[in-house]
């Protein structure tokens, strides 16, 4: 009597699941059980309304490795938006290292236009000329796993050229980073110089980028020179920018003022404040003061440093913003990654569970195929 009511249990747990060729096992749907007892039948509703479980090439242990595998990859991803977090902390040191720098020549040079007056238009870097050519300075990555940031900066780029083709400005490149000089080269884009950008942007490569600059403009080869580059807006937001180079705006220089961005954490997580930072104030030269150079040519000698440091300011707000990209990037695919393990663990322990019922049926079959 207790031999027939363990046999009866088991055929009523069995009876939830079913076996098919094309996969190991069969689980019903949620809520069938319901639906049975609900119809006061003893299982036709649900077998109707049963649907199958695929397991993954029909064995349990290969949703096993998989489920390795998933979590194997979210370590790794989120290992990388850490060391993203590191290196944008790292960009953000540099930047707060170049403002002593950025000011003092703002304010000098505020102050030495104010001394100048009108004089200082008769520079060649300040002065405005018909635009016949343009050059755009374009800051893309070197890398990739990063998001949208190389593509938008890309479509920025080439919106421009389209642009300028379509006012009749005949127009090149002047392409810092990898994935930019890949994408354009393939292309056959007028491409005047390449330059790497790395994760480390120094003061060198920015005066290599600002003399090629200078040197094209100066030689008539350009008439101005616009940058494009992706401002750091936050870590889940940046904005493909455009902005003039050269020919300089004297006003702009002047009269411009900054912002510095600054991670923090707050509850465990990544964040970024930004601070208004004002315009430096104009050092007050007397007019009694006699200067060893003409005032012209201490002008002209500041205007190249003054584009070196907003190149290296761009490259390491490029560079930023890569970063941001690429926290944000790794932190989706790790939230993938536990999404997509925890599906297959829920699909493991169905397998698991319908193998265990199916050798228990094999084993009352045998026992009562004994008994009789």
């Amino acid at each position: 009597m207790k031999f027939l009511c363990v046999a009866a249990a088991a055929l009523a747990t069995a009876s939830a699941f079913t076996t098919s060729p094309g996969a190991l096992t069969g689980v019903a749907r949620p809520g069938a059980f319901d639906d049975a007892f609900a119809a006061g039948s003893t299982g036709s509703v649900a077998h109707r309304t049963r649907r199958a479980t695929i397991v993954m090439d029909g064995k349990a242990n290969a949703i096993r490795d998989r489920i390795k595998t998933v979590n194997n990859t979210k370590k790794i991803t989120s290992a990388m938006k850490l060391v993203a977090a590191a290196k944008v902390r790292r960009a953000q040191d540099s930047v707060l290292a170049t403002r002593p720098f950025s000011e003092t020549l703002q304010s000098v040079f505020g102050g030495l236009i104010n001394r100048l007056g009108g004089e200082a238009a008769d520079l060649p870097l300040l002065t405005q000329r018909e635009v016949n050519k343009v050059t755009l300075v374009v800051i893309t990555g070197d890398r990739g796993l990063c998001g949208g940031y190389n593509s938008f900066i890309i479509k920025k780029a080439e919106a421009r050229m389209k642009t300028l083709k379509e006012a009749g400005v005949d127009s090149d490149m002047i392409l810092i980073g990898k994935k930019g000089s890949t994408y354009f080269k393939r292309r056959d884009y007028p491409i005047r110089k390449i330059f790497e950008c790395g994760q480390n942007p120094n003061s060198k490569q920015a005066l290599a980028i600002s003399e090629e600059i200078i040197n094209s403009f100066l030689s008539g080869e350009t008439d101005a020179v616009e940058l494009l580059y992706t401002k750091f807006v936050s870590l889940i937001a940046s904005t493909p920018s455009v902005r003039t180079l050269v020919p300089f705006s004297a006003s702009e220089i002047s009269q411009q003022g900054d912002e510095v961005f600054q991670l923090t954490s707050s509850g465990g997580d990544f964040s970024v404040e930004r601070k208004e930072v004002g315009v430096a104030e104009p050092q007050d030269f007397p007019n009694d003061m006699i200067f060893e150079q003409d005032p012209l040519q201490i002008v002209n000698s500041i205007l190249p440093l003054y584009l070196n440091g907003q190149i290296l300011r761009t490259l390491q707000e490029s560079v930023a913003s890569e970063l941001a990209a690429r926290m944000q990037s790794m932190q989706s695919a790790s939230d993938n990654a536990g999404a997509l393990a925890k599906r297959l663990s829920q699909e493991y322990n169905r397998a698991r569970q319908a193998a265990v019922t199916a050798e228990i049926l094999e084993i009352v079959s045998g026992a009562a195929a004994l008994e009789g």
